[in-house]
């Protein structure tokens, strides 16, 4: 029975492959929320929520592992609910924060800060966690939910600059993937990054990109989840380390311009 651990999964994309990964009757979810409490409304019952955990603290890989030894992971003392699992066939991480920042009124040092804090320091402290608790079994798979974004290649002056947390948070979990690919290559786990798509979610609606979700040929978070699902089906050694847009380049739109025409799907983006 696969059992799959999802961080950040209460909206958007999280919450999607949450349920996607849940429907499944051979699967058992995992789900990590900020809140004390676990969401009421609009997940599948099976779901077993992880609390309390937040991202941005400087302790959450610590915390994470606490709060699984409390439902009884890896056998904990906490028996329960999860006694009889001992590891993560998948662990996908989603948490993300997205403000806008152009050079006419600045960067934001808080929105910096919160940005990378949430995209590319906490992933290492979290697998790094899970690994040393023996939550990582040699055929694991870890999926970073990275961005076309964090591709240096694919910015053009087409698209323009500004956004600097956003575009040089995610270009740093992209050298986290591939730094923690060869960290864990020889214990048997895989480590994945991707491009997901340009998605119909509240976040990209926030920062008023919503304007270009038609021309941009954004998908809802369901959409993506699903091709991830399949991705990481079908995710082995071979390509752990490497950056992908599973969904291929019909999203991105700077390909053509700094990569060429006539591109394939999957396609593996540039650095």
């Amino acid at each position: 029975m696969p059992n799959i651990l999802i961080i950040g999964a209460t909206r958007g994309l999280g919450a999607s492959l949450t349920n996607a990964y849940a429907s499944r009757a051979d699967t058992t979810v995992f789900a990590t929320t900020r809140q004390d409490s676990a969401p009421t409304s609009g997940f599948n019952e099976k779901v077993v929520w992880v609390r309390g955990i937040d991202v941005a603290d400087s302790g959450v890989g610590n915390r994470l592992v606490e709060e699984l030894g409390v439902l009884g992971v890896g056998g904990g003392g906490g028996g329960g609910i999860a006694g009889g699992v001992k590891g993560f066939d998948v662990v996908i991480i989603t948490a993300g924060y997205f403000a806008t920042e152009d050079f006419t009124n600045g960067p934001n040092w808080e929105v910096e800060v919160k940005t990378y804090t949430t995209s590319s320091i906490s992933p290492p402290f979290i697998i790094h966690s899970l690994h040393t608790s023996s939550l990582l079994p040699p055929t694991s798979k870890i999926l970073l939910i990275s961005s076309e974004a964090g591709s240096i290649t694919l910015r053009h002056s087409k698209e323009g600059g500004g956004n600097y947390a956003h575009h040089a948070s995610k270009a740093a979990l992209n050298m986290v993937g591939k730094l923690l690919s060869l960290d864990l290559k020889d214990h048997g786990v895989v480590v994945g990054i991707v491009h997901p798509g340009f998605m119909r979610t509240e976040m990209t609606k926030g920062v008023g990109f919503d304007k270009y979700w038609d021309e941009g040929g954004a998908v809802t978070p369901d959409e993506a989840a699903g091709s991830l699902v399949e991705w990481v089906e079908g995710l082995g050694m071979e390509r752990s380390g490497e950056f992908w847009a599973p969904r291929g380049p019909r999203d991105i739109g700077t390909a053509e311009v700094t990569i060429g025409k006539n591109l394939p799907t999957p396609l593996q983006l540039p650095w």
